[in-house]
Formats: C-alpha cells, sequence, structure tokens
C-alpha cells in the first residue's frame, strides 16, 4: 500500500489503462462504465503529475469520482448513439446460388425435404416446379431453401 500511495501518478495511470483495455478489447466497447472510470483515472493522473490537485488517496478518489461522473454525463449520449447503428441489410450466403435437380415436385403447398452438407433443408418455392427441374437456391434460411427454376444463359 506505500508503494501505491508512493507512486500515485503512476498507479493512475496504469489503473486507467487496464480498465481502457478491459472495456475496448475484452468486452467490446459494449458498457460504458469501464470506459468512464479509465479516462477519469488517466485524466486525474495528468492531473496530479502537473500538480492541479494534490497527491494524496482522498484527492484522487474525489477527482476520479468527479470526472466519472462528468464523462458520463458528456459522452453518454453520444456514444449510446453510436451503438445504435444497426446494419439491416440481408447477408448473402454462399448456399446463395447453389443449384441442383428436384428428386421430387415443389409447389407452394409441397415442401419436400434436400439433403445437402449434411443438413435436411426443406425446399420452398412459389411456383410449382416438377421432379427433374433444374433448380438454384435464391435465397437460405434457417433450415429452409427458397428455389426458383434455374435460367439458363
Amino acid at each position: 500500500m506505500d508503494w501505491v500511495l508512493a507512486n500515485l501518478t503512476e498507479t493512475l495511470l496504469i489503473i486507467g489503462i487496464v480498465l481502457l483495455v478491459i472495456e475496448i478489447l475484452v468486452l467490446g466497447f459494449s458498457t460504458f462504465v469501464l470506459f468512464f472510470v479509465g479516462i477519469a483515472a488517466l485524466i486525474t493522473s495528468l492531473l496530479i503529475a502537473f500538480g492541479l490537485i494534490p497527491e494524496t488517496l482522498v484527492g484522487a478518489a474525489f477527482s476520479v469520482g468527479l470526472l466519472t461522473a462528468l464523462s458520463a454525463a458528456l459522452l453518454w449520449k453520444p456514444l449510446r448513439k453510436s451503438q445504435n447503428k444497426v446494419d439491416t441489410s440481408k447477408v448473402k450466403s454462399d448456399l446463395v446460388g447453389h443449384s441442383f435437380i428436384l428428386t421430387a415436385a415443389v409447389s407452394p403447398s409441397q415442401n419436400p425435404l434436400y439433403r445437402y452438407s449434411g443438413i435436411d433443408w426443406k425446399l420452398v418455392s412459389q411456383q410449382p416446379l416438377a421432379a427433374g427441374t433444374n433448380v438454384e437456391v435464391v435465397a437460405a434460411d434457417v433450415g429452409v431453401f427458397t428455389i426458383a427454376a434455374k435460367t439458363n444463359p
């Protein structure tokens, strides 16, 4: 404990860096609490180094607490807003474009299974397709292939 008090500036600097690394690399910037405390510890370390606040445990604790609250108040909305950006585009699957020949008829009311890559896929089509038709996958969802007749170029 004596070493921590004797090297308070360096200790706060190390604590701030460790908290920021944990928040960003381990937690993926999913919570902001460690980020705010880490920033506050780094700033407090600088304030002590420049002699703007006393090098005491009480002064450092008060500064970290105050700067944590201040950074949370200033940065909460912008950081929260940056997390709310959601990509709604449909993911392109490697399964889309896979072509095969039907072994059973498919229609909006008939949905046979097709075994591919060790999984039984339910075949769905908007138009009736006869057995023996060359088809390709146009969409892949969980356990479901949406297929259409393959058009030859």
